[in-house]
Order: C-alpha cells, then structure tokens, then sequence
C-alpha cells in the first residue's frame, strides 16, 4: 500500500505540472529563466525570514550545492533542453531521473537495488515516452546532453538531501535551497535573457506569485519532507507524475488532443509510480514477511 507521506510527497510533482500552463497562459513569453528566478529566489527569501534561521557550519555550502543541483543548475539545463528539444524528447530523457537516482542510492545510501525498482525505472520511461514523445521528434545533440544532464544533476541532488539531514526546520533549510538556486541563476538570466520586462500584466504578477508560493515554496517544501520520511528511489519516481499532470491539464484547459496512446502511458506511468512507492518486504520468519521500514534500511546501509 502507498502511505500518507507518499501521497502528501506526491502533490509536490503534481504541482510542478501546471507550471507549464501557467507560464504559457499568464507570464510573458520567451522569459523562462526569469521565471525560475521568480519562482526561486523570492520565495527562499520568504521562508528564511520566516524561519528565521540562517545556515551553520558545513551548511552555508551544503545548501549551495544542494540549492545548485536541486534548482540552480537543474532549471538553467532544463532551459537548454526546452529551447533546443521537442518536450516529449527533453521529458522522456527526464524520466531516466528515478533509475539514476536508484543507481547513486545503492552507493550512496545504501539502499538495495531491487528488480522491482529496475522495472518499474524502464516502464516508467516507456509510460512517459508514450504520454509526450511526437514520432516526428528530431534530436539535438546539446539538448540532449542538457536534458541528461538535468536528469543527473537533480538525481544527485534528491540523493544528497537523503543523504545530508539538516538539524534546521524543514521550511529553513527549503528556504536556504531555494535562495541559493535563484542567485546562481539570476546571472544565466540576465546574460541569456537581459534585463527583465519594464512592466508587468496583473495576469503575469498572479502568474509568478503562483509559480513562488505554490509552485517553490509549498512544493518544494512537501517534496524536501518527502526525501526526510521516504527513500530516495520512492521520493524519485513521483516526478513521473508532472508530465502526466501537465498532459492532462493540456486536455482539460487547453483543448489539447488526448490519444489513446497517451492514455496508455498514464496508465503506465501510475502503474510504475504505485509499484516503486510500495514499500518491499523482509523475511522475518519462516513464511512471515513484513514491510522495510527506515530502521530495516538503516541496518541493510550498515552492512555494505
């Protein structure tokens, strides 16, 4: 069965999946760095000052790193690949992101590497292939390796922050991430994009204040809770559910068409989704078996 923290971890990507309407529907067009600034830094801000906590010790450059690879260097990658890559290209290459993740987790964290985990990794990539990828996609040899590349960088970065528990708050350290991301991308911003727009619409001020409040702060928040209580590889495999929720948003707001392929690979994106976030059992007896619990996980870590 999937647990409440699962599916409390879960909204987190679902919320990331109407990014793409809101950008294409209330911000101004051709500014997506700008849009992750916004989204970022104003929100890490907020949360700093309503924690009230600055970072300690080792952690003004852990939350550099993590803030890097999490959002800095994730999103600026992911432009890369959106500018030069059909979606359905830069997406299904995206969805590699939980096998990574379960690779670096068995060296890292000691997490075991399970068939069901490897399996559900492939069909995962097949599910969202069939969601988003166009047969008449063409590939781009910087796009792909920046879509990759986002892929790695985020992977290592949900693998860190398993790996690096903050004695912080959980909103403080969230709020230290998202700042640190939104200033390595503000100079990707100005040099790619220049200054931003003189004035703004009050469907692009509600536009951002969404991406910052509920797509950064919120978001960020349930997903960074998720990789606290959860493993690595569970937490990984609910990002799979972004491009099924912006599929569906497409459908739903935008009359976008819906094929019977594409519902296919919903199917199978959810159908991986629930089988990676079931928690796997250990033998306790003769034929008694129960769930893999954290302190289970700690013990198998213990032993490599």
């Amino acid at each position: 069965m999937l647990n409440k923290q699962l599916l409390l971890t879960a909204l987190a990507p679902a919320i990331w999946g109407t990014t793409y309407l809101v950008t294409t529907e209330f911000l101004p067009p051709d500014r997506p760095l700008l849009a992750a600034v916004i989204r970022a830094l104003p929100a890490g801000l907020l949360l700093v000052a309503l924690t009230r906590r600055l970072p300690k010790g080792d952690w003004w450059w852990r939350s550099l790193v993590l803030g890097t690879l999490n959002i800095g260097a994730f999103l600026a990658l992911l432009f890369v690949a959106a500018y030069r890559l059909p979606g359905g290209v830069a997406a299904t290459l995206g969805a590699l992101q939980p096998l990574l993740v379960a690779g670096l987790s068995t060296g890292l964290l000691g997490e075991r590497l399970t068939r069901r985990t490897v399996l559900a990794g492939v069909a995962g990539v097949a599910g969202v292939s069939l969601l988003v990828l166009q047969s008449s996609a063409r590939l781009d040899a910087i796009g792909v390796a920046a879509a990759a590349g986002g892929a790695v960088v985020m992977a290592t970065g949900v693998v860190l922050s398993k790996r690096w528990t903050s004695p912080a708050p959980l909103l403080a350290t969230t709020g230290w991430q998202l700042v640190a991301g939104g200033l390595v991308l503000v100079p990707v911003a100005l040099a790619v994009e220049g200054a931003p727009p003189a004035s703004l619409s009050g469907a692009n001020l509600a536009g951002y204040a969404y991406l910052a409040l509920i797509g950064a702060a919120f978001a960020y928040a349930l997903w960074f809770r998720g990789i606290r209580a959860l493993s690595a590889t569970q937490v990984t495999f609910l990002g799979l559910l972004s491009p099924v929720v912006a599929t569906l948003l497409g459908w739903l707001a935008l009359g976008q068409r819906l094929t019977p392929w594409q519902l296919l690979g919903a199917a199978i994106v959810l159908a991986a989704v629930v089988t990676a976030g079931r928690r796997p059992l250990v033998r306790t007896g003769a034929d008694n078996y129960q769930p893999l619990t954290t302190a289970h996980r700690a013990t198998d870590a213990e032993m490599v």
